[in-house]
């Protein structure tokens, strides 16, 4: 609790007024791969308590759409369209995907996290479940030139999770944006345009 308060990220979210220091993750990593355009239709998956819907609202303006989906519950955002319900359901995605129409997605977001067990082996493999679903999600509903940016913790499942990336997008980088706490395992994969 101590180390939260005292972070120096927590305190600027605080004074800037965004949701959460996870706000700086997607920031730092926008600015250098300009993921959110104006315009863009973009998913948040794992969105609660918003940080990163905010800046994806903020980003895309008025004439983009972000869809965000969480099992907790998410205060309203301007320009956000909130669905409370577990992505791993059907019905919630029935319900995303009634939302979304015929639209195509630009860039599909997922800092999607399990609750932890504190069992290594079996909180890797949740992640990582979480992850799949994501990728499963944008093969069906991203446009050709769009992108993935998604949370993983290196172990177990990686590798094979690298490779399916692989397999989806014409390129794959990883990333470590300075606001992840070091002594975390979590690292983004950004997957962009579909093969």
């Amino acid at each position: 609790m101590q180390e939260h308060v005292n972070d120096p990220y927590v305190q600027l979210a605080r004074k800037e007024g965004w949701r959460s220091r996870a706000a700086f993750k997607l920031m730092e990593i926008d600015d250098k791969d300009k993921l959110l355009k104006p315009g863009a239709v973009v998913v948040d998956l794992g969105a609660a308590p918003g940080g990163w819907s905010q800046v994806a609202a903020k980003r895309v303006g008025a004439g983009g759409l972000v869809f965000a989906l969480d099992l907790l519950e998410m205060p309203p955002l301007p320009g956000v369209s909130f669905i409370q319900g577990d992505f791993r359901e059907e019905a919630v995605l029935a319900q995303l995907e009634a939302q979304l129409g015929e639209r195509r997605v630009g860039l599909v977001l997922s800092d999607m996290a399990p609750n932890m067990s504190g069992v290594p082996l079996v909180d890797q493999a949740r992640v990582m479940h979480l992850a799949e679903l994501g990728l499963e999600f944008c093969r069906a509903r991203l446009q050709a030139d769009g992108a993935f940016l998604v949370k993983v913790f290196q172990g177990t499942d990686y590798e094979a999770f690298l490779r399916a990336m692989r397999e989806t997008f014409r390129t794959v980088a990883v990333r470590k944006p300075d606001a992840s706490r070091d002594r975390s395992a979590e690292l983004y994969l950004l997957g962009r345009t579909l093969r």
